[in-house]
């Protein structure tokens, strides 16, 4: 048998916030969303591919201390992609982890940037290649383990 992950789906508190953030940062489109008041969700893909699905069914914030998903994440063919995409963080006003581009661990040349979605699901912006000589915020683990 061959597994690829298909699509990520993702329960959030409010929706229209969700889904203005999701597209502000990743440039996703929406492939479709739901009308009904008391089912909200919205399909958000990439040259129509569905990527992410988001469903209006849960409150408070993501419990980082219970099992279950650690963080979501995402790799870009550059580090410039990434770069870009700390700028749209930072102007969305989410919470940015390591205060920006880090290296995975000493020595690598993948890194990418650590942020939050408005509910605080953990994400992860990445290139394989050119982050050489950035920080490395925790040099005993992986950077991605730790935030």
């Amino acid at each position: 048998m061959t597994f690829q992950t298909g699509h990520v789906g993702l329960n959030v508190s409010d929706l229209d916030r969700s889904r203005d953030f999701y597209l502000k940062i990743f440039d996703f489109e929406v492939l479709f969303e739901s009308g009904e008041a008391d089912r909200r969700y919205a399909f958000l893909g990439l040259d129509g591919t569905l990527v992410l699905t988001l469903w209006q069914q849960s409150e408070g914030r993501f419990a980082t201390g219970l099992p279950g998903l650690h963080h979501l994440s995402f790799q870009v063919p550059d580090i410039e992609t990434v770069r870009r995409a700390e700028d749209a963080i930072r102007e969305a006003g989410a919470t940015l982890h390591h205060g920006g581009v880090v290296a995975h661990r000493e020595g690598a040349s993948s890194g990418g940037v650590f942020f939050e979605d408005p509910d605080g699901i953990r994400l992860e912006i990445y290139a394989p290649t050119g982050a050489e000589g950035s920080p490395v915020p925790v040099t005993a683990a992986p950077t991605c383990g730790f935030f």
